[in-house]
């Protein structure tokens, strides 16, 4: 699981269908997670290019973390409209 978008990194190199894996999912609390979004060149790229750290609501009646974090992601500004891969 993971995203596909194109983005421009903070240096203002294009990363064309960029490969965005949620990665360190946490659960601080009963309702609360963190997790790291990664960003790579391409699916098998390493290292990293970016990676940002967020935190989000978690439910424990909800879909296992992982899947949680992922929606909580494309919620964020930088991931609207991705693609999923």
């Amino acid at each position: 699981m993971a995203l596909e978008k194109t983005v421009t990194t903070p240096q203002g190199f294009e990363a064309r269908e960029a490969y965005h894996r949620v990665e360190n999912v946490t659960l601080a609390s009963k309702n609360s997670m963190s997790f790291v979004v990664r960003s790579y060149k391409q699916q098998a790229g390493v290292p990293a290019f970016a990676e940002s750290y967020h935190t989000s609501v978690y439910d424990i009646e909800g879909a296992n973390p992982i899947a949680q974090a992922y929606v909580a992601a494309k919620e964020l500004d930088q991931f609207s409209n991705a693609k999923d891969c």
